[in-house]
């Protein structure tokens, strides 16, 4: 049969341009960061619960995405986020057939809370994030891992620490919660956990997730170095023999590379590249996910003396 899970793609908002929604940057007052992201990710082995395996039936399966992005400065402190993907499934065998189609909005709110040392070397700041997410259109998440996504409503909360060193050097450590609302299939019933509901509603589990990120900023070149883990707070194990299912528990560690670059004969356009590995799951894939995109800035007003 048919198995694995796909990554929640909820997850991809992480990945997506500087000045994102886990980083400890900010776009400046009145400048407006947009542009487009592709992203490609792939796997052929995957987790079976702890089991790590393969499945003939489905080949390798990849899923491509093109994401909008925007990022407007409110203010020196806030920041207004605002991504929407559109997304392609597909495997290289068998006879199941990907999806595609406009996944979620996710708009999100990033405030900075605190700043120490802002006139040194050496300076601490602290972020609150706040970030909502729904679906654009009317996928189903009940045929994976060709759906391109879960059809949950999503609200997150997460806080960011961020630790800069002679203006080059960074550590950033993040961590959010996120509260789903519950699913609705296009079918009666359903069997999961070892039971069988008599309903088309599914319960689904909330989502702690943490990143470290450990860069360098100079010259207008971005290089980061990061770990990020995510456990699903709740969920049954894929069953043998069965395919995946849309509350599974889906747990993952992955490490990645980024590197951005704000071109010098035009330093209101930047490159960005990214790279990352699934080192460790349960009920996902084995993925690899690689990330390219353009971005380019507005300065939509003009900075002045003070904020």
């Amino acid at each position: 049969m048919y198995r694995f899970l796909l990554i929640l793609f909820f997850v991809l908002p992480a990945l997506v341009p500087a000045q994102n929604l886990t980083d400890g940057l900010m776009m400046s007052k009145g400048d407006f960061c947009t542009g487009f992201v592709y992203t490609y990710d792939t796997w052929r082995s995957y987790w079976e619960g702890t089991l790590n395996r393969q499945n003939g039936n489905i080949g390798r399966v990849s899923t491509q995405a093109i994401t909008y992005m925007g990022n407007y400065g409110i203010s020196a402190k806030a920041n207004l986020i605002a991504m929407v993907p559109y997304v392609a499934t597909k495997a290289s065998a068998g006879t199941m057939r990907g999806l595609e189609g406009v996944q979620d909005l996710t708009l999100g709110l990033k405030y900075r809370l605190l700043r120490k040392g802002e006139d040194k070397v050496r300076y601490f700041t602290l972020f609150g994030v706040g970030i909502v997410s729904t679906p654009l259109s009317n996928y189903t998440p009940d045929y994976l891992p060709f759906s391109i996504g879960l059809q949950s409503t999503n609200v997150s909360g997460r806080l960011t620490a961020n630790y800069t060193h002679y203006h080059k050097y960074y550590v950033n450590v993040s961590g959010g919660y996120t509260w789903r609302s519950n699913v609705t299939l296009d079918r009666p019933s359903y069997f999961t956990d070892g039971r069988i509901f008599y309903t088309d509603e599914v319960w689904m589990p909330n989502v702690f997730d943490y990143n470290i990120e450990l860069g360098r900023i100079k010259n207008g070149l971005q290089v980061t170095l990061s770990y990020q883990q995510q456990n699903t707070l709740g969920g049954a194990d894929i069953r043998q023999q069965d395919m995946p299912f849309v509350s599974n528990r889906m747990n993952f560690g992955r490490v990645g590379a980024l590197v951005m670059y704000y071109l010098p004969f035009h330093r209101q356009l930047a490159v960005r590249a990214m790279v990352n590995q699934t080192v460790s799951g349960r009920n996902v894939g084995e993925s690899t996910t690689l990330l390219g995109g353009l971005l380019y800035t507005f300065h939509i007003i003009k900075p002045t003396s003070s904020n």
